[in-house]
């Protein structure tokens, strides 16, 4: 069970990267302990409180295509520029994100998080935001590692 105190702390991170990235949400999704299934735990900016009920298949929507792959995904113009159906992107639907920017967050080298930056605007996030997003991952891949062996 994850303390209080990293929960505090993780909400700070992700306030942080939302102002660092330019971006209107920020989410991490960790996929479970048991199983491929990816949930998202944490979020800010925003609307509603959906993102907790979502579960995606491992190599589906946005958290399981960046767990799967090991490799940042950007949208730009949802849900314009996808492959597959609108469906698999929930936590877009949910949010009404139009652009996102996810990167991996890794456990002993392997994908098993994944922070989401997004806009509820058409948006190319730039080279400097990226970077944000990326130096936030690896500062909560040390914030979460002892509590996901």
């Amino acid at each position: 069970m994850i303390a209080i105190k990293e929960i505090q702390t993780v909400t700070e991170m992700c306030s942080i990267v939302m102002a660092a990235a330019n971006s209107e949400f920020v989410a991490l999704a960790i996929q479970n302990e048991s199983g491929p299934d990816v949930r998202w735990h944490y979020a800010a900016g925003n609307l509603n409180d959906k993102y907790k009920r979502i579960t995606v298949r491992f190599g589906k929507g946005i958290a399981g295509k960046v767990i799967s792959s090991g490799s940042p995904m950007m949208m730009t113009n949802f849900p314009h520029d996808i492959l597959g159906k609108v469906t698999d992107f929930p936590i877009a639907l949910a949010e009404k994100l139009v652009s996102s920017y996810a990167v991996p967050i890794f456990f002993n080298a392997v994908p098993k998080g994944v922070l989401l930056v997004g806009k509820r605007e058409k948006y190319s996030f730039t080279e400097e935001e990226q970077e944000a997003v990326k130096d936030s991952a690896l500062s909560l891949e040390q914030i979460l590692k002892e509590h996901l062996l």
